[in-house]
C-alpha cells in the first residue's frame, strides 16, 4: 500500500504544472479535505473505533476488582505514508505560490510579451523554439502555440494549424519537426509564439529564424591553418605560378549562368526539398581540377556565388524586381518566393556538398555576391529605399547561410562590400556601405543573429591612383569617412568592433576579398602599394586575409579602364610587383620590400 500512494503522490504531481490555477485551487482544497479525512481515519483506527466487536451483555458473578490492559490495535496507515499525505497539501501550496501571476496585457503590448531566447536545432533534430515572459498572459486556454512562415511571407497564416503547442509558464519550449531535405523543410522559415483570445491567434514573440543550421551538417572543413594572410585573385592558366608565390587565399567566381544546366543531358542531377535541379558536368569538372589543384597546395579557396543567369532562362533565381531594365552584369537573388528560396537553397547546398571534403576540392569561405551595396552596376534590382532592398538581400543572404552552413559547418559566409562607406551623396545609385551594413546587421539580429561574416574591397579613390598613403579628401580616419581604403582601413575594423556589430562578443571574420593597384603609373608604385597595404593588414589582428586582384592582367581592364593589376602581364611576364608579393610574408621580405619606404615615406 506504501508503493501505491507513493506512486499516486508522485503522478499528481508529475502533472500539477498543467493544471490551470482555478483548477489548482480547487484541488487544493479537495486535497486538505482528504488529508485531514485521512487523519481523522488513522486516529479512529488506532483507537479501534473500527476493529472493536460489539460485546453481547451477560449477567456475571462479578468476582472482584481485577483490571486486565487490551491490546493495542494495529493501523492501516504507517507513518511515512501519513507524513506523504499531510506533506502533500504544502506541496500543493508551494506549487501555486511558485507558478507566475495570470496578467491582461493589452493587445498592443502582447506581440512581443515572449522574448524567444533561441530558435535552435536541438539534440534531436527538431526545431526547438525557447522563450520567457514575466507572467502568463490571459487567454482563451492555458497553452502557447507556435507557427511558422516562410521568408519571403509578410505575416504568419492564423488560419492554418499551429505545428506545436505548450503550456503556458515563465519559461517556454515549442519543438517542431525540421523536416530538411523534404518538401516540408523548415530550415528556412521563421518561427513566431501566439495565444488563443477572443477566439483568434495573436502574437506574443517576434520572429525569429533558426540560428545554428550547422547542427544538421555532414562536414565540418572551415579551411587550413596559414602562416600568412596573403592571398590572389588566380589565374586558372597559371597554376605554377600560384605555387612560385606563395599564395595562401585565392579568390573565384562562380558564375550560376555557367554551372546551372536546363536539363539532364550532360549535368549532375540534385534533388533538393522534392525538386530536381541540374548541374553542367562540364563546368563541375573545371571547378573540381581548381579547387583540388589549389588545395593540394595548402590555399584556402574563397568562392564568388555570382547571379548572372538569364531571367528566361532560369527566372526562379532572379528577384522578380531584378528581371529587366539594366545592363548590369550581376542581379539580386530571388528570396521573394518559394520557387526562389528552392532554388537558392539547393544551389547552395550543392556547391557546399561538393567543395566540403568530398573529394572534388574545398571550399572554406563563401561570398555571396559582388559589391551588393553597389545597386546600379553590381547586384542590379530597379531602385527602391535602402530597407526594401536589404531586405530582399538579407533573406536571400540567410538562405544561402542556412543552406551551406548546414552542410558544412565549419564554412564562412560572407557579405560584399565596395568602398564607398559614408558618402550621404543626393541621387547615388547605390547604396552607401556603412548604411547598408547597419541595416543588414540590425535585420538579422532581430531575426535571430548568426555568424555573418565581412568581404570587403577597400579600393582607392579614384580607382586609377596607386598612391593611397597620400590620402584624399573624400577619405579620412573618421567613421563618417566617405570612403575606406587601405590607408583609412582601420575605421572599418574599429567600426566592426563596435557592440552591435559583434557576434557572441567577438568580432567577425573579415576579409579583404578584393583590392589592386595599376602598374600603368609605374612597377615600381604598383609594388610599392602592394607592399605597404599587406603590411597594414599583417599588423591588423582583425583582418583574417587580404586577395589582391589580380594575378595576371584582365584585357577587358586595360581597355575600358585603363587598369592593369596584375601581378603579370596578359602575356604571363612578370612584374616587378611579382617577387615583392611572393616574399613579403617570408624571410627575405627585407630584401624586397625595403625599397618601398622611401616611396611612402612610411617605416612599416
Amino acid at each position: 500500500m506504501r508503493n501505491l500512494l507513493s506512486r499516486i503522490v508522485k503522478q499528481f504531481f508529475d502533472g500539477i504544472k498543467n493544471i490551470s490555477p482555478k483548477r489548482m485551487r480547487v484541488i487544493s482544497i479537495v486535497f486538505s479535505i482528504i488529508a485531514v479525512l485521512s487523519l481523522v481515519v488513522s486516529i479512529a483506527c488506532v483507537s479501534g473505533v473500527f476493529t472493536q466487536k460489539k460485546e453481547t451483555a451477560k449477567i456475571v458473578e462479578e468476582i472482584g476488582p481485577e483490571v486486565t490492559e487490551a491490546p493495542k490495535e494495529k493501523s492501516y496507515l504507517n507513518e511515512d505514508v501519513l507524513k506523504a499525505i499531510t506533506g502533500s497539501g504544502d506541496r500543493v501550496k508551494r506549487a501555486l505560490d511558485e507558478r507566475p501571476a495570470t496578467v491582461e496585457v493589452p493587445d498592443e503590448e502582447l506581440s512581443d510579451y515572449v522574448k524567444v531566447g533561441g530558435c535552435l536545432i536541438g539534440d534531436s533534430g527538431s526545431v526547438e523554439v525557447m522563450g520567457d515572459a514575466e507572467a502568463i498572459p490571459t487567454s482563451d486556454d492555458k497553452y502557447y502555440y507556435l507557427f511558422d512562415a516562410a521568408t519571403y511571407e509578410e505575416s504568419f497564416d492564423f488560419e492554418a494549424e499551429p505545428i506545436s503547442k505548450t503550456y503556458k509558464d515563465r519559461e517556454i519550449k515549442l519543438t517542431a519537426a525540421l523536416n530538411k531535405g523534404e518538401s516540408g523543410s523548415r530550415l528556412f522559415k521563421k518561427f513566431v509564439v501566439a495565444v488563443k483570445k477572443d477566439n483568434e491567434y495573436k502574437t506574443v514573440s517576434h520572429a525569429s529564424y533558426i540560428t545554428n543550421p550547422e547542427a544538421t551538417a555532414a562536414h565540418n572543413y572551415g579551411g587550413m591553418q596559414q602562416s600568412s594572410k596573403k592571398g590572389l585573385l588566380i589565374d586558372p592558366s597559371r597554376l605554377g605560378d600560384v605555387s612560385d608565390l606563395g599564395v595562401n587565399y585565392a579568390t573565384y567566381n562562380i558564375p550560376l549562368n555557367r554551372i546551372l544546366s536546363p536539363g539532364a543531358e550532360g549535368s549532375v542531377s540534385y534533388t533538393y526539398n522534392g525538386v530536381t535541379y541540374h548541374f553542367n558536368q562540364r563546368i563541375l569538372d573545371e571547378y573540381d581540377y581548381l579547387f583540388t589543384t589549389l588545395n593540394s597546395k595548402g590555399i584556402d579557396v574563397a568562392a564568388i556565388v555570382l547571379n548572372d543567369v538569364s531571367p528566361s532562362n532560369f527566372p526562379e533565381v532572379t528577384h522578380p524586381s531584378a528581371r529587366g531594365g539594366s545592363t548590369a552584369p550581376y542581379y539580386m537573388f530571388n528570396a521573394s518566393d518559394e520557387s526562389g528560396v528552392n532554388a537558392l537553397g539547393a544551389i547552395a547546398s550543392f556547391l557546399a556538398g561538393r567543395y566540403s571534403g568530398a573529394g572534388h576540392g574545398s571550399v572554406s569561405m563563401w561570398i555571396i555576391g559582388n559589391e551588393v551595396n553597389a545597386r546600379k552596376e553590381w547586384n542590379y534590382m530597379a531602385q527602391t529605399d535602402l530597407e526594401s532592398y536589404t531586405a530582399a538581400y538579407a533573406r536571400a543572404y540567410r538562405v544561402f547561410y542556412n543552406a551551406i552552413k548546414s552542410t558544412n559547418a565549419g564554412a564562412k559566409v560572407y557579405i560584399s562590400l565596395d568602398q564607398q562607406w559614408d558618402r550621404n551623396m543626393k541621387g547615388n545609385p547605390d547604396y552607401d556601405g556603412r548604411d547598408m551594413l547597419d541595416t543588414f546587421a540590425s535585420s538579422l539580429k532581430n531575426y535571430g543573429d548568426i555568424n555573418w561574416g565581412l568581404a570587403f574591397h577597400p579600393y582607392t579613390v579614384p580607382l586609377t591612383d596607386v598612391d593611397f598613403w597620400n590620402g584624399h579628401k573624400l577619405v579620412s580616419d573618421s567613421a563618417d569617412s566617405s570612403f575606406i581604403t587601405m590607408k583609412n582601413i582601420d575605421v572599418l575594423t574599429n567600426y566592426m568592433s563596435s557592440e552591435s556589430m559583434l557576434y557572441n562578443g567577438n568580432v567577425r571574420s573579415i576579409i579583404l576579398s578584393e583590392v589592386g593597384y595599376t602598374s600603368t603609373k609605374g612597377d615600381t608604385l604598383q609594388a610599392a602599394a602592394i607592399a605597404y597595404a599587406y603590411s597594414k593588414v599583417a599588423a591588423n589582428p582583425n583582418l583574417e586575409a587580404i586577395m589582391f586582384s589580380r594575378q595576371t592582367d584582365a584585357a577587358e581592364e586595360i581597355a575600358n579602364d585603363g587598369l592593369a593589376m596584375g601581378l603579370c602581364t596578359a602575356g604571363g611576364g612578370h612584374k616587378f610587383s611579382y617577387d615583392v608579393f611572393k616574399y613579403m610574408d617570408t624571410p627575405q621580405r627585407e630584401e624586397y620590400i625595403s625599397f618601398a619606404r622611401g616611396i611612402v615615406g612610411v617605416n612599416f
